[in-house]
């Protein structure tokens, strides 16, 4: 079954078990019923490799919402990389009655039919870091193709006078149903283009262990000792390819995002040169905040204060943030000052040495 198909089958399925499920809710007086009377609001996360998700996404936004309606109540729900269960999750959001739903897609084109089933159930849909198709009301994330313009200069910067047009640069991209993965990818090329020779360029799906097979592929398809720099569109990528070319014993300047925990200490230790910060709390708060008015009938342009077009053409209110680029040198000053993380839990016994080294600890 090709991309295509799997889609339209995903989406029919969704309209299909959404219409059912509602039907029987508005049948009997069970809990589906009664909790549309509720001021419920749902939230849908892709995937849980990518440690943000779960982490960080999930709390704060529930705070936020907890803090702006204390009588607002959060169902949740992850669709752990399955753009089916994501599908059928929508379903089971419509069934409960929520009157909002903060979506971050898994398959953003592939979700278009079960946003459509959401809206026709009256519910108003907030799409969370990455842009989904159909008529949502709201979007909010970053300026991704900017985050990809920092990715190629960061790459540039640790290339040095290597970075020559001959010079050969991997690239690792993320998943190709990720609207944000092909914005990554413009900008990175925007920067990149001309100065250096891609060489060889793949998916990673946002999956270390693709993102090592991959990297393995490039190291014998060109060389070990003629790779110049890499670039992993995130820092669960860049985790795998790190891996990879510790196993042949190079290491070349090595891009990420997300400032993972993990990405961070190899910022000290020097098998990744630099990530990408994004600060999630003001993603989230913002996210909170539109939910929030939406379900009270309230405008949201004072916090959607931009436009973002679909893939249809459709302009959506939007709020897009500013991100961060993140090497040794700026630990300190970015996500340790933000409390991101605490010195105690970047410098572990592996990373003391490099810590002192950055000024951390």
């Amino acid at each position: 079954m090709n991309a295509m198909t799997r889609r339209i089958v995903v989406g029919t399925a969704a309209v299909s078990i959404a219409l059912t499920m509602a039907a029987c809710g508005k049948a009997g007086d069970d809990k589906g019923s009664s909790d549309s009377k509720d001021k419920s609001i749902g939230l849908l996360l892709p995937e849980n490799a990518t440690t943000r998700y779960e982490k960080f996404d999930k709390p704060l936004i529930e705070g936020k919402i907890k803090e702006l309606c204390a009588d607002c109540n959060v169902q949740y729900a992850n669709a752990a990389g399955d753009p089916a269960k994501q599908a059928q999750q929508v379903s089971s959001m419509i069934a409960k009655g929520v009157k909002v739903l903060i979506l971050d897609a898994q398959d953003s084109t592939g979700i278009k039919s079960s946003v459509q089933a959401a809206v026709d159930a009256g519910i108003k849909v907030v799409a969370y870091d990455r842009l989904a198709e159909g008529p949502i009301s709201a979007y909010v994330s970053y300026d991704n193709e900017k985050i990809g313009e920092l990715q190629g200069q960061a790459l540039l910067d640790a290339m040095g006078p290597k970075a020559t047009p001959s010079a050969n640069v991997v690239m690792i991209n993320g998943d190709p149903a990720d609207p944000n993965a092909a914005m990554f990818k413009a900008g990175a090329h925007k920067i990149l283009d001309g100065k250096v020779k891609i060489a060889y360029e793949q998916s990673g799906l946002w999956k270390d262990t693709v993102a090592a097979q991959k990297m393995s592929a490039a190291i014998t398809q060109l060389g070990k000792n003629n790779i110049a720099g890499v670039y992993s569109a995130n820092d669960g990528m860049a985790g795998g390819i790190a891996t990879a070319l510790k196993g042949q014993g190079i290491n070349p300047p090595l891009t990420g995002q997300d400032a993972e925990l993990a990405g961070v200490q190899r910022l000290l230790a020097g098998t990744q040169t630099s990530t990408i910060y994004k600060p999630y709390k003001p993603e989230a708060d913002a996210t909170a905040q539109i939910a929030v008015d939406l379900l009270n009938g309230k405008d949201i342009k004072g916090t959607a204060d931009a436009t973002a077009k679909q893939v249809g053409g459709a302009e959506i209110p939007s709020k897009l943030l500013p991100a961060f680029s993140v090497t040794k040198a700026t630990i300190k000053d970015t996500v340790v000052k933000d409390g991101l993380y605490s010195k105690d839990q970047i410098c572990t016994a592996d990373f003391a040495a490099a810590c002192t080294a950055a000024g951390i600890s």
